[in-house]
């Protein structure tokens, strides 16, 4: 099945005030293993960025400026996702300012049932614990030290890997992987590997061997390798053709 993991970053936190997306990141996933497909972009807003939200992600209006809005994107963000579940870490907040966007591009908003909430299961797991993207992180033993601000792709990629942890995808992998042993171990039981109907000759000579036993002894007793003395010299065998 093919999903797609997203997260936005925005102006503020009020899609219905006025405040809008600046960047949207998106990873697809296919039957719980991502595929390296992203969708990624800066938006220009036509407003300013609000301060306390610059704080979390960095994104000023400056850098902002020279950026395409959102309708100048839509149609690629709609061919990416297609028809596929959308699975956000708190998804009320993204499918809220995913749909203002959508509405203001006279585009069909996406229903409330396509989304999977990562917050939401987690809650469901963990009811007692913080459920944050970094305490997630922690608990599953995932990398994110390159988190230091929120960034949409970033935080896509590492939702992820949580999601797939918190629908058991390691333990599903490991599964698979016993289940490929198995089939390996009956294609060797019905294509055996036939035995050598003769050994092959030694290639060692006796002086070989020799010259092993001196080196050794120049060691002195106490060398480790005095331990493994060399085996006697092997029978002469007729090679074989």
């Amino acid at each position: 099945m093919r999903e797609i993991v997203f997260d936005t970053e925005t102006t503020g936190l009020n899609a219905l005030g006025g405040d809008r997306l600046i960047e949207i990141g998106c990873v697809e996933i296919l039957n719980q293993i991502p595929t390296g497909r992203t969708f990624h972009a800066y938006l220009n807003p036509k407003r300013p960025v609000d301060p306390d939200a610059v704080r979390v992600h960095g994104l000023t209006d400056a850098f902002l400026a020279d950026k395409p809005c959102f309708d100048a994107l839509v149609d690629a963000f709609l061919d990416f996702v297609g028809d596929c579940p959308l699975v956000a870490h708190n998804a009320e907040f993204d499918r809220g300012f995913i749909n203002m966007e959508l509405g203001l591009c006279g585009k069909p908003v996406f229903a409330p049932h396509r989304f999977v909430d990562t917050l939401q299961l987690a809650r469901r797991r963990h009811p007692n614990a913080s459920n944050s993207l970094d305490a997630l992180c922690a608990r599953f033993g995932i990398d994110n030290s390159s988190r230091t601000k929120h960034g949409a792709l970033l935080d896509a990629e590492i939702l992820a890997e949580l999601y797939i942890e918190l629908l058991g995808g390691r333990q599903a992998a490991f599964a698979l992987g016993a289940m490929e042993e198995a089939a390996a171990g009956a294609a060797a039981a019905l294509h055996p590997i036939p035995a050598r109907p003769r050994a092959l000759a030694p290639r060692l000579t006796a002086e070989d061997f020799a010259a092993h036993a001196a080196y050794v002894d120049a060691l002195g007793a106490k060398a480790i390798w005095a331990r493994y003395r060399a085996p006697a010299e092997p029978e002469r065998t007729a090679d074989i053709a």
